[in-house]
């Protein structure tokens, strides 16, 4: 059934992370034993799913404001059986609000309000809690800047940029770059 959504996702240009990424994402989870995950960003619930198959009591809450990926991702989770785990909300995660507390934060939504994200569900975060962050490599553009086609694309790379320089002069996370995927950021309470 993953075949089938990644297959969904590449012929419908529905953005999930790339094999290599969600792997070392997986691989992160089990090897730090998070149990409690907060996703900014579900799409058609690739990543939720990937994670709650790590282990049988990982918790999962998403937020997803399309609501035809929405649909599609509340579809997915009850066919893996995973909606007692993977609690979906729709809603704009700018405007959503979240109780409790969580092991990782995991944005994987909107580019230009990574740092939004950031320093809005922080907050929900327990005391050695992450924050990781997909697409800070943004297809090679955000590295290549001569590979920029469009007013879009500039637009997005700096917001990405203007997100990484927010990440080295955070005065409360110390984060490491990782070459996985389209490029992850892990950020860990100083």
């Amino acid at each position: 059934m993953l075949k089938e959504i990644e297959e969904y996702a590449r012929d419908n240009k529905v953005p999930i992370m790339l094999p290599d990424g969600i792997d070392y994402l997986c691989n992160y989870i089990k090897e730090h034993n998070i149990k409690r995950i907060l996703e900014i960003g579900s799409a058609i619930g690739y990543s939720a799913i990937r994670m709650a198959l790590v282990s049988d009591d990982i918790m999962i809450t998403t937020i997803e404001k399309d609501v035809d990926r929405y649909n599609i991702a509340v579809n997915n989770i009850n066919n893996f059986n995973l909606s007692n785990r993977i609690n979906i909300i729709l809603g704009d995660a700018i405007d959503t609000t979240i109780d409790g507390e969580y092991d990782m934060l995991f944005i994987d939504a909107s580019k230009g309000h990574n740092i939004d994200f950031f320093k809005k569900y922080s907050a929900n975060l327990n005391k050695y809690g992450i924050i990781i962050t997909d697409n800070l490599f943004f297809h090679g553009l955000v590295q290549n800047e001569e590979l920029i086609k469009t007013k879009n694309q500039r637009g997005l790379v700096k917001k990405i940029k203007d997100f990484i320089s927010f990440l080295d002069n955070n005065s409360e996370f110390d984060t490491e770059y990782i070459s996985v995927g389209d490029g992850i950021s892990i950020s860990k309470r100083k």
